[in-house]
């Protein structure tokens, strides 16, 4: 019997609602949810495990963590806490660090490493059998995207709440493209999650284009407290999966 933690109210309203608004989760749904390690991926396998108990619609839900083999990350405890909480996982090894030195051409670092890891997880969802990839972006990702779409791309994008990958077998869903990131600082922090410290150290190694990003909007934020909603109501087309 599974054993998840009751996340609060108000971030189960945000989560329900966004699930609702872009159709996220559908009945006989096979959901295989991307745990990192850190806060938000441990959040959402709560709230989606809080929700398989009651929701109208029914759906398995299994983890898979990705262990890129990066030096001083290390996720193995992860499996020990899925196994308590009774949890289906998979646990995938792959040296991407290594093979990003070699192949490597011109992306970033985390660009070829999240490429990576989506084929790892995609590849997992075909061969046991889940139709649904969910993944723990929230709305500060959402936002931070779409400033770094706008200032370095010269497009309107960010990443959308529900779409089918280009070999139409798996559906990618964000559940917590509604949430703030310090909603789940809060809950992880209060319900004691085993959050792994910096689920990514050569990323936090060095400036992102992202965290440049994610700076502004706090020094922004301090000035409007509606930013985030604002910008929310602004993204609500680009969310949507064109067809």
């Amino acid at each position: 019997m599974t054993s998840y933690l009751k996340p609060p109210k108000s971030l189960l309203r945000k989560v329900g609602r966004a699930i609702a608004d872009y159709d996220m989760i559908r009945d006989g749904d096979r959901i295989l949810l991307g745990v990192s390690g850190g806060k938000d991926s441990l959040s959402l396998l709560h709230i989606l495990g809080h929700l398989q108990s009651y929701a109208p619609v029914k759906f398995d839900l299994g983890v898979l963590t990705v262990d890129p083999e990066v030096e001083g990350f290390d996720p193995h405890s992860l499996t020990e806490y899925y196994t308590r909480i009774g949890v289906p996982w998979h646990y995938a090894e792959q040296p991407i660090m290594e093979q990003a030195k070699q192949n490597m051409d011109g992306d970033s670092f985390c660009a070829y490493c999240s490429r990576m890891k989506r084929g790892i997880m995609y590849s997992t969802c075909r061969k046991e059998g889940y139709n649904v990839l969910a993944l723990a972006q929230h709305l500060d990702d959402l936002a931070e995207s779409l400033l770094m779409s706008i200032f370095h791309g010269g497009q309107l994008r960010t990443m959308k709440a529900n779409y089918t990958n280009r070999e139409g077998d798996v559906r990618i869903i964000r559940p917590l493209a509604y949430a703030r990131e310090n909603q789940m600082a809060d809950f992880a922090n209060s319900a004691k999650l085993p959050v792994i410290p910096d689920s990514c150290p050569a990323c936090f190694s060095m400036p992102t284009q992202r965290e440049s990003m994610k700076q502004l909007l706090a020094q922004l934020e301090g000035e409007n407290k509606h930013l985030f909603a604002n910008m929310l109501h602004a993204m609500r087309p680009l969310l949507e999966e064109k067809l």
